[in-house]
Order: structure tokens, then C-alpha cells, then sequence
């Protein structure tokens, strides 16, 4: 059977549509990205924030007007399975977010024109190891993911109970799809989870980020790793020190802080820490560190002056990479419950607030590196000879690029190639420059 694949959502959702892809493939059903070559599609959905689950519908309802028959996967079904039920009844199939490794058999019951709904009521997410990843895309870098779940309790966030507890995979295992990866020609590899810090909390009694990292640099072909979503308190001396010590990281963390007002973060349900004294010790244990983080504003009970302090904050830090969420209203979180919403039109200013001052920042440190040579990852090359790269400060699809021209003819790049280029422009958040080997 022909089936298509459409995903929505973060990378974590990407690589759960992979292994889907790859069971379907391993089982003999053929796996497309053209959903007008197949009659079944399987739609991977999310459930983040209520603009994510729009998109969801949309895909649902124009593959059901289409004639499609359609299996709707992941968080939407499993935070709304019985209102999804009554509503698109010519849904085919829906499966939770921890029952993945059942996809073969109901493609299979699908193709016998049965109708299933099977999400789990407490969801637990086990890797199906044994699968292979169907990648959807391959170029110079591949998420890799090393746990699923999460134990925190974020006063604004659904996925503990979409995801269920933090389950991490063996050191052994990440290890070897690692390899994999590399035989494949990634150069860059993201290390992602709810929480890469909580990693191996569950296995090992303690959290093993830096145990792992310290596997991964052993391998030989290897060329980057990256690290993203690190929870605050999870950053650990240890875990600088590996950082700092190994060339085969990059000097790149991502810690969603989410706020700077105490009585926010409180509120969130957040540790209430002084996240300057967490940024200092970051910056002394790894000088050339870049930063990336992302805060949500309009938390219900954020007055002015909370708002003024995180505006004074990100001033300070000056951070290299920043996001703004506002905040989205979500059934079933600690934060529904709070009162003194924050209105819409004040969300909105208070996040282009943020972000025109991270503008200026982001240039005035982009302009900082102009004469300076620097490390980047060959992404696209036009025919024109313009190369799209990324920087050790860039994550892909989230932070910016650097455009390269070659100094000379003799230097010949290809998509994965790790370069060394001067900088000779900046804009907001993009830089220019030449390679030079």
C-alpha cells in the first residue's frame, strides 16, 4: 500500500514521523511525501499551542475533502481523542503519542477498510529501537533524539500529560544511530528532548548528558554536535566542561529561561533562580559560548513591571539567539486556571517589544564578528556559486545563515562541508563572508 506522510509540529515530532515511515517502509507499504500519489495519508499532528493544532485540522479535513482515507497520529488525538472522535468520524484511524510502533498494524487493518482508535489513556513513549529511520531529509544535519517526555511541570504546558514521564534511551543506542547518522554523511548532530539535561536521570539514577556526550565525541567520522532544549537548572559544571573541552561541540546552548521576573517564573511554575548568575557561570566556563533562549510573555498576572524587567534583562544578557511566544491559553495546564489574563493586543506589543530589541542586539553582535574567522557547515549552493551556510551560533531553521562567496576557484564545497570563512558583512541577524578553506 502507498501511503503519504504529512508532519506537522517541532523535530521531535519529525523523528517520531521517520520511524513511522520506516516501519511502514520495513513492512513492505511504500512511503511518499506527494500526498496526491497515495489514497492513504498519515498525518503526524501537534498540539503545542492552539495556532499548532489549527494547522493540524487543516491538513485532517483537505485530506478527508480530498478522498483521502486518513490516519491522524501524535498530540492532537491524544489531548482531544474523544472530541476528534465525534467531529471527523471519516477518520480512519487515530493513534496516541505512545503508540507509534503499533503503525503497521493498523495500516494494515486499514487496508482491510477497518476503522481503529488507539490512544493510549496514560501515555508512556518507548523508542522503538529496532526501527529504522526513513529520514525525510538528509543534508548536513539530523535531529537525534535522546529521551521523550518530560517530569517538570510547567505551569503552561500540555506535553507531560501528551507525552507522559521522561523516558531516555541507553548511551549505547544513541550511540549507534549516531554512527549510522555519520555513514550517511550528516556533519551536524542535535541532540533534542523535552529535557536534554534530565537525560538518563531514569537509567541511571542521575542525569548523564555529559556521559553521553563523551561517547559521542568518540566517534570517529563524527563532525558536530549541537545541543537543544537544556532546562536551567540542569546546567552542571560537569556538563561545561565537556562543552568546553571537546571541539566536536559546539559552542551552543539553548536554555528556554521563558521569563526573568520572579513572580513570573513562580507563576510558571519555573525555578525562580537569578538566571544572571547562571549566564556569568556559563559565560566563565565557556567564554566563546553562544546563547539561545526563548520567553513567552503575557503569562497571566504579568503586570508592567514584570514585563519591564524581563525587557531589562534581555538588554543586559544580550543574548545571541532569542525567540518570543506569547502566550497561548491551553485547556488542561495549571495556567488556565489563573486569572488577570493578559490581553491579546498587549501580548502582541509586548512581543515585538522584545524582538526589536533583540534586533538591535543581534546586529550589534553580528557586527562584532566582521574581520573575524570563523568555523560554518555548508548547507545549499546556487549555481550562481553562493553558499547558504550556518555558523556554530545557528541552529537550523530557528537562527540565521551566513552567505559565502569563494575567495578563489580552487576551493570546491559541497552541502556538509565544514568551512572556515572570514566575515566581511552583517545585517540583523545574517552575516556575509568568503571561504578561505
Amino acid at each position: 500500500m502507498k501511503i503519504a506522510l504529512i508532519n506537522h509540529g517541532c523535530a521531535k515530532n519529525l523523528i517520531d514521523s521517520e520511524l513511522m515511515a520506516g516501519m511502514l517502509a520495513d513492512a513492505g507499504h511504500r512511503v511518499t511525501l506527494d500526498e496526491t500519489k497515495a489514497d492513504v495519508v498519515l498525518i503526524n499532528t501537534c498540539s503545542f499551542i492552539h495556532d499548532a493544532e489549527e494547522e493540524s485540522v487543516q491538513s485532517i479535513v483537505k485530506m478527508i475533502n480530498e478522498g483521502k482515507k486518513v490516519i491522524v497520529a501524535g498530540c492532537l488525538p491524544q489531548k482531544h481523542k474523544k472530541e476528534l472522535e465525534k467531529a471527523l468520524p471519516e477518520v480512519k484511524a487515530f493513534l496516541g503519542t505512545s503508540d507509534i510502533n503499533k503503525i503497521v498494524e493498523i495500516a494494515d487493518k486499514i487496508a482491510r477498510d477497518e476503522q481503529i482508535y488507539d490512544v493510549s489513556t496514560n501515555p508512556l513513549y518507548h523508542y522503538p529501537e529496532e526501527a529504522e529511520r526513513q529520514q525525510i531529509t538528509v543534508g548536513s544535519y539530523s535531529y537525534l533524539k535522546i529521551a521523550e517526555g518530560c517530569d517538570c511541570e510547567c505551569g503552561y504546558c500540555i506535553i507531560p500529560k501528551l507525552r507522559g514521564k521522561a523516558v531516555s534511551r541507553p548511551i549505547e543506542n544513541i550511540v549507534a544511530e549516531a554512527e549510522k547518522l555519520t555513514k550517511k554523511g550528516v556533519t551536524e548532530i542535535i541532540l533534542i528532548a523535552q529535557d536534554t539535561t534530565a537525560y538518563g536521570k531514569d537509567l541511571y539514577g542521575k542525569p548523564s548528558l555529559a556521559k553521553l556526550l563523551t561517547e559521542l565525541v568518540k566517534i570517529k567520522d563524527l563532525g558536530r554536535i549541537r545541543i537543544m532544549y537544556t532546562y536551567p537548572t540542569g546546567i552542571t559544571d560537569e556538563l561545561l566542561e565537556v562543552i568546553k573541552n571537546n571541539e566536536k561541540i559546539f559552542k551552543y546552548i539553548d536554555i528556554p529561561l521563558q521569563h526573568s521576573s520572579p513572580a513570573i517564573l513562580k507563576a510558571m511554575k519555573r525555578p525562580a533562580n537569578d538566571y544572571r548568575k547562571l549566564i556569568k557561570k556559563i559565560r566563565k566556563a565557556v567564554p566563546e559560548i553562544a546563547l539561545r533562549t526563548t520567553f513567552i510573555v503575557g503569562y497571566p498576572n504579568e503586570t508592567k513591571e514584570d514585563f519591564e524587567h524581563l525587557k531589562k534583562f534581555v538588554a543586559d544578557i544580550k543574548f545571541d539567539r532569542l525567540g518570543v511566544f506569547e502566550y497561548s491559553l491551553e485547556k488542561g495546564t495549571y495556567s488556565y486556571t489563573l486569572p488577570n489574563r493578559v490581553p491579546a493586543r498587549v501580548k502582541h506589543s509586548r512581543k515585538n517589544q522584545i524582538m526589536k530589541l533583540q534586533q538591535k542586539i543581534s546586529k550589534e553582535l553580528n557586527e562584532k564578528l566582521i574581520g573575524k574567522t570563523i568555523e560554518c557547515i555548508a548547507e545549499y549552493i546556487t549555481d550562481d556559486g553562493l553558499i547558504t551556510a550556518r555558523t556554530f551560533k545557528d541552529a537550523p531553521e530557528i537562527d540565521g545563515v551566513i552567505y559565502l562567496k569563494t575567495r578563489n576557484d580552487d576551493i570546491d564545497v559541497v552541502p556538509g562541508d565544514i568551512v572556515k570563512a572570514i566575515v566581511t558583512g552583517a545585517d540583523n541577524y545574517d552575516l556575509f563572508g568568503e571561504i578561505i578553506a
